[in-house]
């Protein structure tokens, strides 16, 4: 299998790690066992991949060495990650042999254990069978409180990212149309995300007419016919591993709805309101209550059925999450989208969707595209 190699800077790598273990040892965990994904590709600059045979960065909370355990036949892709700069130590093994005594062996008898997220059950027991007496946690909690906080080079790429995206929505006229399906149109999106900047497209959706109000459409062999509302939500990640997630809204000729001109409105004004709330020192409820009050007020409350916003970075979809309960309080360099919608059943719907960044006495939005409703040739 292939592994996904980002340019990240050795020491950023090694700043990173350090800071793994720092966070882990404050949350009590003698150790971090992180599976091939986003979390390793953030430590590493190597993705990797798994499946039944167990690939894993064991990185104790104590010293300044950690361990990639790899199949031999895998060990290839690892050849552009920067491992001895990193003191990361590459133990491999072959069919037949023990992976999970190499992870018990580099641990020897620790007190709890902080296993990835995304570790497969048929991982995860072995381990814990190779580990007996360790309390097995999630690590979740120790590295989210690290990827939430994005450093200038994330942040960058962000924006590369978000540039890349907002090309895309400015192309929107070369393919939709009337007579057109929804799969149409998202096939030439998806080539165009690409073409703008994109190592890999994540996900397009076309939601024309009534599929605009079922936030999570995709795509449907619906013919797009003149007067629908579409919505249109896209993203990809570049070839460092950062991603894209815009949403815009299009009418193909005057909308048929009488309603859509005022409702759009609401919409604008409370996603407006919504990322000027947003700075350090508030939290993340305040942020989507910003934007739902407003949505309220104006009668669509019960129209509004999602949460603002999520956090985004190797992930489409990580940590903060912008919602109602969560009183994190924001700090510079969290990134995350805003993207109230109103979604009336069975007729039409509209999401504005931004990314936007906590700076250090403010936000700055990486999306760049006009908000208003853009009315195409029918």
């Amino acid at each position: 299998m292939s592994t996904t190699v980002t340019s990240a800077d050795p020491d950023l790598l090694r700043a990173r790690l350090q800071r793994a273990r720092h966070a882990a040892t404050a949350q009590g965990a003698d150790a971090l066992v992180i599976a091939p994904g986003s979390d390793l590709r953030y430590l590493i600059g190597g993705s990797g991949s798994s499946f039944e045979r167990l690939t894993a960065l064991v990185v104790p909370a104590a010293g300044d060495e950690a361990l990639l355990v790899v199949p031999k036949l895998e060990a290839p892709g690892y050849a552009g990650v920067p491992l001895e700069a990193l003191g990361v130590r590459l133990a491999t093994w072959v069919d037949g042999e023990d992976p999970y005594a190499l992870v018990a062996g580099a641990l020897g008898s620790p007190s709890v254990v902080a296993v990835g997220d995304v570790l497969p059950a048929l991982h995860a027991f072995p381990l814990r069978a190779a580990l007996p007496g360790a309390e097995h946690v999630l690590a979740g909690p120790v590295l989210r409180e690290l990827r939430m906080r994005k450093d200038a080079a994330e942040v960058e790429a962000l924006r590369v990212a978000g540039a890349a995206i907002d090309r895309v929505h400015a192309r929107m006229g070369e393919w939709l149309r009337a007579g057109r399906t929804e799969a149409e149109v998202g096939a030439d999106i998806a080539a165009a995300i690409v073409a703008e900047g994109h190592a890999k497209v994540e996900f397009v959706i076309v939601g024309s007419g009534p599929n605009g109000a079922s936030p999570h459409h995709s795509l449907s062999d619906r013919v797009i016919t003149a007067g629908d509302v579409v919505v249109i939500d896209i993203g990809g990640s570049t070839a460092d591993g950062y991603n894209s997630d815009s949403t815009r809204v299009y009418s193909v000729g005057d909308p048929r709805d009488a309603d859509v001109a005022e409702t759009y409105a609401v919409l604008a004004a409370a996603q407006r309101a919504s990322v000027e709330s947003v700075r350090p020192g508030v939290t993340a409820e305040s942020v989507d209550a910003a934007a739902r009050q407003v949505i309220a007020d104006a009668g669509f409350g019960e129209y509004f059925i999602h949460r603002t916003g999520h956090g985004i970075g190797l992930d489409v979809h990580e940590h903060p999450y912008i919602v109602a309960g969560n009183d994190l309080v924001l700090e510079p360099g969290m990134a995350f989208s805003v993207e109230p919608g109103i979604y009336l059943p069975d007729r039409w719907g509209a999401r504005i969707e931004d990314i936007v960044v906590v700076t250090e006495d403010g936000v700055e939005s990486v999306n760049n595209q006009p908000h208003e409703l853009v009315v195409l040739p029918g």
